[in-house]
């Protein structure tokens, strides 16, 4: 999710959704997200204003991409960077540099996903790297693509539009040729990608941003349909819950919107639906509960610990909400992220 904002040129959770980056203007800096602290701050002589970072799960590594207006590194580059080396030159683990500007970035424990505004590129990772393979995909500028922490699931937009390509990762080997498996999720273009944590399920949205579908990637079978709201608006982020029961998604409205997946019968229905007012709009469901923060500000959202939702918004603002399954959903955690100084501990 990229949108500039106090500085801000993107932020991403780790895979476990423990942490999260946030690349600047003025560099790169890390957040632990229960309790927030900020756990690293690397200032633009180090690296420069960054424009996308993806950690390793909680490891030292982590991959950067240069943009911005003081770029240390070009936008058409992948670093992998260790950040536990102390001499500047040893944190470089890896450089690789494409014919385009990178748009996303992904890391598993042993691949390295790079996404150009036509293709996808899969690397082995970090010992001996090498391509894997390549493939093509309609223009994609926003970089969507997803891949699942604890599965080998790799979605990404395909040729017809509002279609995902599937990829099974295990299947990328040298010289193995791989054919993705395409779902076609919306009749117009894709606007999010979500995957639950073993690539089991695959959430996504259109541009238009009023439904969220649930497919199940082995049978690309639809699950459930989620409606987010009757007008368009921009969805910057969909999450998955641990455990899969629940999804969240943010958007351009400022609202926060919180569905059960698993137990469907807990999402509100529409009031209209015996009276048959809205249409197609009864089959879809609404949901369970949602908070708000800063309209038209872009903001990422997770499940955390204990039945809470955390936003992180590029206005430097973290909001916590717990929420319930009978549809309360309470503020716990307020804090400004960008005014933190570093965890000393």
């Amino acid at each position: 999710m990229k949108m500039s904002n106090r500085g801000v040129l993107s932020l991403r959770f780790n895979q476990d959704y423990g942490c999260f980056t946030c690349a600047t203007e003025s560099g790169l800096r890390i957040y632990n997200v229960d309790p927030l602290t900020q756990k690293l701050s690397q200032g633009v002589e180090c690296v420069g204003s960054v424009a996308m970072a993806e950690m390793l799960f909680r490891t030292n590594i982590l991959a950067l991409v240069g943009g911005g207006s003081l770029p240390k590194f070009d936008e058409k580059a992948v670093l992998v960077w260790d950040e536990s080396q102390k001499d500047p030159e040893q944190k470089i683990l890896m450089d690789i540099t494409f014919a385009q500007p990178v748009v996303a970035v992904r890391l598993q424990r042993d691949r390295l996903i790079v996404v150009l505004r036509n293709q996808v590129h899969v690397f082995s990772f970090p010992n001996n790297p090498q391509k894997l393979c390549s493939f093509d995909t309609r223009d994609n500028p926003r970089g969507l693509v997803e891949v699942s922490p604890f599965g080998r699931t790799l979605v990404f937009p395909g040729h017809k539009c509002g279609s995902v390509q599937v990829v099974d990762l295990e299947m990328t080997q040298p010289e193995h040729t791989v054919s993705p498996v395409t779902i076609n999720t919306h009749q117009s273009e894709l606007a999010c990608l979500a995957l639950d944590q073993k690539g089991k399920l695959l959430a996504t949205a259109s541009r238009k941003g009023t439904l969220i579908r649930v497919f199940d990637v082995a049978t690309k079978k639809l699950v459930v349909e989620l409606r987010r709201g009757a007008d368009p608006a921009v969805l910057y982020c969909i999450s998955f819950s641990a455990d899969s029961a629940f999804l969240c998604a943010s958007s351009d409205k400022g609202t926060v919107h919180i569905f059960a997946v698993k137990d469907t019968k807990l999402n509100r229905t529409s009031t209209f639906k015996k009276m048959g007012f809205l249409g197609p709009y009864v089959e879809s469901q609404w949901g369970l509960a949602s908070f708000t923060v800063a309209a038209e500000c872009a903001c990422i959202c997770a499940f955390g610990s204990s039945s809470s939702v955390i936003a992180v918004c590029v206005d430097g603002t973290f909001h916590k909400y717990v929420f319930t399954s009978d549809g309360n959903c309470n503020r716990e955690a307020y804090d400004v992220y960008l005014d933190m100084g570093e965890d000393m501990e």
